[in-house]
């Protein structure tokens, strides 16, 4: 059985995820740009329902993951706030104008997080090499990259996540997400060996989980 990070993008999912033996939760807000900062009340009123582990995703804003300082700035104000409303992780990617990861930004947030774990989101998929971005990573401190193999879904970023579980040898965990759904997740697993798979749950367009889903991405 593997386990499940439900993505959710709003306080009616992360329940649903909970309700139905989600192993972890990744907050966000921003379903349309792909995930940016949840607002502090969720998180508030989460805690006091919700008892497995919620990390929550910090993105000032959709589009490329170069900030400006003064987004910076508002990104370590908002991880060092919801650090304070008992978030269990982080979740972010800051890349510098080569598309590159952005060693010094990111060991600053992930040393401000500390002793919380940190995951590297999917801005990994827009970086340069997979080899020196993974290494990038590894050296800044996190515990996590959220990745399609550098792809645009897990179906075809497979090879690439495969190469990626042997890469890392247990030094960091790959989380597989990305277009991935119950229908598809025996393959991916049989494909790359990992033990960590994120999806939305999200089955008909819309945007709320499915419980159906959740439990069926629990079940494969």
């Amino acid at each position: 059985m593997s386990k499940i990070e439900i993505a959710c993008f709003n306080p009616e999912s992360a329940i649903i995820a909970f309700e139905n033996g989600a192993d972890r939760i990744e907050l966000c807000d921003g379903l349309s740009e792909g995930g940016t900062t949840p607002d502090f009340e969720t998180m508030k009123k989460l805690r006091e329902k919700i008892n497995i582990p919620v990390f929550v995703m910090i993105r000032p804003r959709g589009g490329d993951f170069t900030y400006s300082d003064s987004e910076f700035e508002q990104m370590k104000k908002d991880l060092v706030h919801l650090k304070s409303l008992q978030a269990d992780g982080f979740v972010f990617g800051i890349l510098d104008e080569n598309e590159e990861v952005n060693i010094e930004q990111n060991k600053a947030l992930v040393e401000l997080a500390a002793p919380l774990p940190c995951t590297f989101h999917r801005a990994f998929d827009r970086a340069a090499s997979l080899e020196e971005s993974l290494e990038k990573v590894i050296e800044c401190g996190f515990t996590t990259i959220l990745t399609s193999g550098q792809k645009p879904n897990v179906s075809e970023g497979k090879e690439n996540l495969k190469r990626l579980v042997e890469l890392s040898n247990g030094r960091i965990e790959i989380l597989i997400g990305g277009g991935l759904r119950s229908s598809n997740i025996e393959e991916i697993r049989a494909t790359t060996n990992a033990g960590y798979f994120h999806s939305s749950a999200i089955t008909d367009g819309g945007a709320f989980a499915n419980p159906d889903e959740v439990v069926a991405l629990k079940s494969k």
